[in-house]
């Protein structure tokens, strides 16, 4: 099965979400929520993005993961990980109930696409103090990927993980999550990271994007949003439309996409310095907001 074969079949089989210029969506993926360990990447940005969180949970957005959300390669159960980053999944609980909680799986959750796995792992957690079972992501559903569609212009946002480009990372996945338990994870506390991961190998990258630009060109220039190789993307008007939104394992920040007034925006939040020698966490528009009715589609 070819990349464009898969992508195609995921678009098609996407979750449809309808929404208007009133509507905002933050995009995030590839936060490779750990067990808190050296080898946890997300460790290093936990208060950021959580800060984020409550940002986006206050303003009225709604959540979209676009896959790669825990890290389940190095991490064999969801219970250490939760245990871990406890904080960031009960605010995440209160984005599920008011049903604005999107998930999307990646290579690093695949397990996530077994409705059965995700029920039996993610819908309650033992709570020690209460000594009793709570409710966590109750009934909530995992997807390959999603289509924003725009009550009025009819037009889409393709979202997805971007994996399906990568025919190793998709098919092999459970081989690849082998290596990584066994051999990459040790490495990477002496520093030596996995080579191949499109993030960290520059020319798979650019295989990949290359995959997902020609699937885009041949759909009518849908506007296309993924994550996996971890490196942001924002277009031009004109220019094939394929976003990426980064990812929460940057050094000391995190980048993703908002959607909001019907415009499009790259942005980072990180560590920044007052005047007065204080530390905040700041957010920074890296690109946009441009307006999405700007893409036309052919």
């Amino acid at each position: 099965m070819s990349s464009a074969t898969r992508l195609t079949r995921a678009y098609k089989n996407a979750k449809v979400i309808s929404f208007d210029n009133a509507s905002k969506f933050i995009l995030f993926s590839d936060c490779h929520r750990g067990d808190n360990s050296f080898a946890d990447d997300f460790a290093k940005n936990r208060n950021i993005y959580f800060h984020a969180l409550k940002h986006y949970y206050k303003e009225g957005f709604a959540y979209c993961e676009l896959g790669d959300g825990d890290e389940l390669w190095e991490n064999r159960n969801f219970e250490s990980i939760f245990q871990a980053h406890k904080n960031i999944y009960k605010l995440l609980k209160q984005f599920h109930l008011e049903n604005r909680l999107h998930m999307i799986w990646g290579n690093h959750d695949m397990v996530y696409k077994d409705s059965a796995y995700v029920k039996n792992n993610l819908s309650s957690y033992f709570e020690p103090i209460e000594n009793k079972d709570k409710t966590l992501f109750e009934d909530i559903n995992y997807h390959e990927a999603i289509v924003l569609k725009h009550k009025t212009s009819k037009q889409e946002l393709f979202l997805t993980h971007g994996h399906q480009a990568d025919f190793w990372n998709y098919t092999f996945w459970r081989w690849s999550r082998f290596l990584v338990r066994i051999l990459w994870k040790p490495l990477q506390i002496w520093g030596i990271a996995d080579p191949t991961s499109p993030a960290r190998n520059y020319r798979e990258l650019i295989k990949l994007e290359k995959r997902v630009k020609r699937w885009i060109v041949r759909n009518n220039q849908t506007i296309t949003v993924i994550g996996h190789t971890h490196r942001p993307r924002f277009p031009e008007p004109g220019d094939i439309p394929l976003f990426n939104d980064g990812s929460c394992v940057h050094p000391r920040s995190i980048t993703g996409i908002e959607i909001e007034n019907g415009n499009i925006a790259l942005i980072k939040w990180h560590i920044a310095t007052t005047d007065g020698g204080t530390l905040k966490v700041a957010r920074v528009v890296l690109e946009g907001p441009q307006k999405l009715i700007d893409y036309h589609t052919t």
